[in-house]
């Protein structure tokens, strides 16, 4: 066990580790997408130690985005998108919107995934299609992801000004199903199923940009994502902010003891340094 000088100061370096994660949610409640920082503490026996920094994976709650383009999941997981480099990743925020050549993509430039649906609305996987059991049958054993994933794209065409050359407009149900839309609405074609995927153990997943994830070996393969998919809206942040309010104060009062003890182990150990040379 460590002297009280020591423990003090090991205190004090975690609870500004603490503070400095309570100040960045705070700073990030309004921010679309944002996964809170929780911190937990290993030990008191040498002070307090911080034992984790994990992500909170609650549900935040949804906003109106700026068109029917943006995605909110309710649910558990995360949408799957490719980033520029060719990378899978995984996230949480449906900002997504299509550009100029009607590829379905996020602010930060990942194209937003899917699978190919045949006419009845099942799954392509090459030339063969996945019913609908099939693919929840293997999703819940985990290896559904292995089907493989394209860039969405609803292109327009110039010459008739429709969306695949056939479509007058398209909609996104709430089980991710994008649907090609006709003869004022009276005929809709399943064209593309958004993928989702989550995790056993979410919190294993990596942060390589806010709000950005990708897999590791702690957080397993992925397996399919559950929920419902909302068009028009994304996703707040899920900061608890009295939490955080709560935590910071209980924070302050914590460095102001250990400022205390540090101070009265400096007086001491000058008293001491005083009375050795009388």
């Amino acid at each position: 066990m460590n002297d009280m000088y020591t423990n003090a100061i090991n205190t004090q370096k975690a609870t500004t580790e603490w503070m400095d994660v309570i100040s960045e949610n705070m700073t990030n409640v309004y921010t679309p997408g944002y996964r809170e920082n929780k911190i937990t503490f290993k030990t008191f026996l040498g002070g307090a130690v911080i034992d984790n920094n994990v992500k909170n994976q609650g549900q935040g709650k949804s906003m109106p985005g700026t068109s029917n383009e943006n995605l909110f999941f309710e649910g558990k997981g995360f949408f799957m998108v490719r980033t520029p480099e060719g990378n899978v990743a995984y996230t949480r925020l449906g900002d997504f919107t299509f550009d100029k050549e009607g590829v379905y993509k996020s602010a930060t430039g990942a194209t937003v995934q899917g699978y190919i649906l045949n006419d009845k609305g099942e799954i392509m996987s090459g030339t063969k299609s996945i019913s609908a059991d099939l693919y929840e049958e293997t999703a819940l054993k985990g290896g559904a992801m292995s089907i493989p994933t394209t860039n969405i794209k609803l292109w327009i065409d110039p010459n008739n000004g429709k969306f695949l050359g056939k479509y007058d407009e398209y909609e996104i149900k709430n089980d991710g199903t994008i649907y090609g839309k006709a003869d004022g609405g009276n005929r809709m074609v399943p064209l593309y199923k958004i993928a989702t995927a989550n995790f056993h153990n979410p919190n294993g997943l990596y942060m390589v940009k806010d709000g950005l994830f990708v897999e590791t070996p702690d957080s397993g393969k992925p397996v399919i994502g559950r929920g419902e998919i909302r068009s028009g809206l994304i996703e707040q942040s899920n900061t608890d902010f009295k939490a955080n309010i709560a935590d910071y104060q209980q924070a302050t009062i914590q460095m102001e003891l250990v400022k205390a003890m540090i101070d009265t182990n400096k007086k001491l150990l000058q008293s001491a340094i005083e009375m050795a040379t009388q």
